[in-house]
């Protein structure tokens, strides 16, 4: 509307001028709704081509873009197991520390388990005590088995030196039975001190594997039961919480709620161009983004950074071939915007849906450059008309409370 009225200031209106004046011709009369193309054609035609031409150069130097908003990160609040909710310890809107507890959910399998493995490393340790006893057990055996041994072999020294001596008060059956008694006592001493060793190894080495075992055993059962409780990852206000005490809460299923952290990055926005614009879209290029939410308040804004890749051009690997036809709506250049000035966009809600408008500034290359004097004027029209831009975005946002309370129905 703006750009039609500009043309039609120096097209139209000179040559209706030119008519009425010059030729007589009265509006009503001889330039009526019939002959209105007849007698301005030279006017309409011009004003059409400069419309048209404006616009084409205003949209494309001054791209806009009404796909404005600031994106934030939500944490969603779901347990890693499922179970029953047996407490809730936060409401909607509460405000939230990082480990605060949220919900607890009722953990009997996780609680059985637990128990299991105290009663486990409680055997574990008291079967360390028994293995001291066996120790102890084994060395007095040792100690029997020794004496027993020594007695027999005291008994077939002295029947062989009295055998030696030719005495008949020694008989070669009992020599035998001695020999056979030492060596079966031999043996038992042997057998003692196995099972000495076998005690000391279960001391040193078994026990401490178990006691490490039922330890770790413990660790992980306990670990399994603080997975019922759902705690704050980060800082924030709890949104969205339904669940009350007897839900059932799944982590693939059903959520409990969301947590959105405080540290909201709200300072930048992300804008998405028509990919004509990236002709001429560049970092540190300034523009006016203006919101909804905050609607009577214009926020100078700079172009920060320009994704490289268009997201209409993302596919993941799959077993069928990509066709490019049926990418049905191209993909936008995703630009990235902070306020020019810090603070401004401070009282804009994130996630608001706003409007911004970019202009080209071609002040650097007329005071720098060596340019004809054509396309200076041209450089000079395209930093003139930004200022339509300026007016319209100014003119919309001042018409919005009407517009959306009034007219739309939105209340």
């Amino acid at each position: 509307m703006l750009e039609a009225l500009i043309c039609s200031l120096v097209s139209l209106l000179p040559d209706y001028l030119y008519r009425r004046y010059a030729q007589g011709k009265r509006l009503g009369k001889e330039i009526n709704i019939y002959s209105a193309w007849y007698e301005l054609r030279w006017g309409l035609t011009v004003w059409l081509f400069l419309t048209v031409s404006l616009i084409t150069v205003l949209f494309y130097y001054h791209p806009a873009s009404v796909s404005v908003s600031s994106y934030f990160r939500t944490v969603t609040l779901v347990p890693q197991v499922s179970g029953r909710v047996s407490e809730v310890y936060v409401s909607n809107g509460q405000q939230v520390k990082a480990g605060d507890p949220l919900i607890q959910l009722d953990g009997l399998q996780q609680a059985a388990q637990v128990d299991a493995a105290r009663a486990l490393l409680a055997e574990t340790e008291a079967s360390g005590k028994l293995a001291e006893t066996a120790l102890a057990q084994a060395s007095a055996g040792i100690a029997q088995a020794s004496a027993a041994l020594n007695q027999s072999r005291q008994e077939l020294e002295r029947n062989e030196t009295l055998r030696d001596e030719g005495s008949s008060a020694v008989r070669l059956t009992e020599i035998e039975r001695l020999e056979n008694l030492v060596a079966q006592r031999t043996a038992q001493v042997e057998a003692a001190e196995l099972q000495m060793a076998a005690a000391q190894q279960q001391l040193d080495d078994v026990l401490p594997a178990q006691l490490a075992s039922a330890d770790a055993q413990l660790e992980l059962a306990l670990a399994e039961q603080d997975k019922t409780l759902i705690s704050a990852g980060v800082d924030g206000h709890i949104e969205q919480l339904a669940v009350q005490l007897g839900d059932f809460v799944n982590p693939f299923l059903r959520p409990a709620g969301i947590l959105v952290p405080s540290s909201i990055e709200s300072r930048r926005f992300q804008a998405g161009f028509n990919q004509i614009g990236s002709q001429v879209i560049h970092e540190h290029m300034v523009g006016e983004m203006a919101c909804i939410s905050k609607p009577l308040d214009i926020i100078p804004v700079v172009v920060t950074d320009i994704q490289s890749v268009i997201p209409s051009g993302q596919f993941r690997p799959s077993d069928q071939l990509r066709d490019p036809q049926d990418d049905v709506r191209p993909g936008t250049v995703t630009v990235y915007l902070e306020p020019l000035y810090a603070g401004e966009a401070d009282m804009v809600p994130p996630g608001s849906s706003c409007q911004v408008m970019l202009y080209t500034d071609n002040h650097h290359r007329l005071e720098t450059e060596d340019l004809s004097t054509g396309k200076r004027i041209f450089l000079h029209v395209v930093d003139t008309i930004g200022v339509v831009h300026a007016a319209g975005l100014r003119i919309r946002m001042f018409m919005t409370p009407f517009t959306v309370l009034v007219f739309s129905g939105s209340h």
